[in-house]
């Protein structure tokens, strides 16, 4: 079977220990985590990780139904690139003599949609938020025309195409079946 690149994403409460169990469902599953990305969500106690693996369907979903047996675990779901709005953010460190002698830093600035963090007498600190393809492709022109002293990558950010999140309706289904069950 084809490996396909899957966006997992988790919900749940901020317990100590989550991730770890979570990373060892992947490593039984001999899957490697590309990248992970957490943070709270927009409900309110809730925080929502967002990984990215390759996997073949039938592995991926076997993967996401054994995260959502975990108690602490509200909801987990899978996502092709083709359901989600998705960026990553990467900065690029470069020598601040170089990054001038360049000529074009206006035209590469503009070309690549990149914002400048930082100037100083040693280092320049540039910013490139997008999809792999463009972080990596503006890391590749940096890397040969100027030389890059660091280069750092965040995990994967992603929101469903679909109008709310699958939790809130998953919530809001609880929250009926609790009023018919009191009612």
């Amino acid at each position: 079977m084809d490996k396909k690149l899957y966006t997992v994403i988790i919900f749940s409460e901020n317990a100590v220990g989550l991730l770890n169990q979570i990373a060892i469902i992947f490593t039984r599953r001999q899957l490697n985590i590309e990248t992970l990305s957490v943070s709270p969500s927009a409900i309110e106690g809730i925080h929502k990780f967002t990984i990215t693996t390759f996997a073949d369907a039938g592995m991926i979903d076997k993967v996401v139904k054994q995260i959502d047996k975990r108690v602490d675990v509200l909801k987990a779901y899978y996502n092709t690139d083709e359901d989600l709005v998705h960026q990553e953010i990467a900065l690029y460190k470069l020598s601040t003599d170089a990054f001038l002698k360049m000529g074009s830093v206006e035209e590469l600035i503009r070309k690549y949609d990149a914002r400048v963090l930082e100037i100083n007498e040693s280092c320049v600190v540039l910013e490139k938020s997008g999809h792999y393809r463009e972080t990596q492709a503006l890391f590749r022109e940096l890397s040969r025309t100027v030389g890059v002293l660091q280069f750092i990558r965040s995990g994967r950010i992603a929101i469903t195409k679909s109008r709310v999140e699958r939790l809130s309706d998953m919530l809001a289904a609880m929250e009926r079946k609790i009023r018919r069950n009191n009612g």
